[in-house]
């Protein structure tokens, strides 16, 4: 499950990376549609000429991972890299179905690469996934608002809620009049994160132990979502940009041996 876990990974980082590392937003999309038209090509067992995709054929060879899963991740990025600056999502939830969409299905396919099938494991990859997903997305908000795209993760309804939506010819744009209200719909978005991880602990009885190192990004997001707690949810705060998530590298390294070896996530 370590080689499908690092060459799922790697897929992972090149199709989030590919509207970030494009000079133009066309080139992205191209990017993504190079990576589906790759997947077709791996399961017709044609070569590619590139070191991610080699991997991640390697391991097709070798765990039978879904096709359609690959699909879906791939999809979700082109959806999202496909949306307007002002195209914000309507809810929390849109943004659950994204996290599910690739941080979920991230899971289900190094589960699968295990030969791991359990509906209780499911449905706690599917929390964690949410939950990390959420989380990322957060963290993320100043780095898309120095690209320009504003604040584009925060949804339409919790940005309304706060205070932080405002509209004109027509379209809808989230400013940062308010300190204290992102800070508050950043809390209220990290609280959904929480609930996810919750709800994955709750279910950790019935997960296998062999399964359990694969929810281990879990741990990441717990250290995150502790991490914007003690900066009162401040996504600007330089804290946030220090070591691991907010935490000396040493201390999560060590954190996450732990729950390893004692099987948690």
């Amino acid at each position: 499950m370590r080689k499908a876990a690092f060459a799922l990974r790697a897929f992972n980082v090149e199709t989030a990376r590919a509207m970030d590392v494009a000079s133009d937003p066309k080139i992205g999309l191209m990017r993504l549609v190079w990576w589906q038209e790759a997947i077709d090509k791996i399961y017709a067992n044609k070569l590619i000429e590139h070191p991610t995709a080699q991997a991640l054929s390697s391991v097709i060879s070798e765990s039978k991972i879904s096709k359609a899963w690959l699909k879906r991740l791939v999809e979700a990025r082109t959806n999202d890299a496909s949306r307007e600056v002002t195209d914000l999502p309507e809810s929390i939830e849109e943004l659950e179905k994204y996290a599910e969409d690739t941080a979920s299905t991230l899971l289900y396919m190094t589960l699968q690469s295990g030969g791991i099938r359990s509906t209780a494991v499911d449905h706690a990859a599917s929390h964690v996934g949410k939950a990390s997903g959420l989380l990322l997305l957060l963290k993320s908000l100043p780095y898309h608002a120095s690209r320009n795209r504003h604040f584009s993760y925060i949804p339409a309804k919790v940005a309304a809620k706060h205070g932080l939506l405002v509209k004109e010819g027509g379209r809808s744009e989230i400013r940062l009049d308010s300190h204290e209200g992102l800070c508050d719909a950043v809390f209220e978005m990290a609280s959904v994160a929480n609930a996810h991880l919750l709800k994955a602990r709750e279910l950790a009885d019935a997960v296998p132990f062999e399964a359990r190192k694969a929810l281990l990004p879990a741990l990441p997001a717990q250290v995150l979502l502790d991490s914007l707690s003690h900066v009162q949810f401040d996504v600007f705060d330089s804290r946030l940009a220090r070591g691991v998530l907010g935490k000396p590298p040493l201390w999560f390294q060590l954190k996450l041996k732990w729950y390893s070896w004692r099987g948690k996530y």
